[in-house]
């Protein structure tokens, strides 16, 4: 994969991963009603796309080009 495209890849599953704490999305999950591991579902919701995000991160940095090269 090239330098180029993988940046693009990054950038776009990021932003797939922070649209849904933005108005229109989070709407849905903005409920106070169902508790989840002790967490009102709406503070639940966000920490959730954000450990998701984290780990799309670390999988990406793991697969990223540059990196492999540095090993060698």
């Amino acid at each position: 994969m090239s330098r180029q495209a993988f940046q693009w890849l990054f950038v776009i599953l990021m932003i797939l991963c922070l649209l849904p704490l933005i108005f229109p999305i989070y709407e849905v999950a903005n409920q106070g009603t169902p508790i989840i591991v002790g967490l009102p579902f709406g503070f639940f919701w966000v920490i959730l796309w954000i450990v998701i995000a984290f780990v799309i991160a670390v999988i990406l940095y793991l697969v990223d080009p540059d990196n492999k090269n540095r090993e060698e």
